[in-house]
């Protein structure tokens, strides 16, 4: 491993992703591991499901 490729290793382990990110990379998983085994399912379906599901845990804060 060159010098260079190490000190970029060493700085993207001290990134700390945003709420907002982590969102995105998990639908994105999400997406990628359903439609994998289903090429009906759509990004469109997984960002509903997510906002549904988030709304419903909201409700049940409140």
């Amino acid at each position: 491993m060159t010098r260079e490729l190490q000190a970029l290793l060493e700085k993207a382990k001290k990134i700390q992703p945003s709420p907002e990110h982590r969102e995105e990379q998990r639908r994105s998983f999400v997406y990628g591991n359903t439609a994998f085994e289903n090429d009906r399912i759509t990004r469109k379906m997984v960002t509903e499901q997510a906002e549904k599901l988030a709304r419903e845990q909201n409700e049940r804060r409140k």
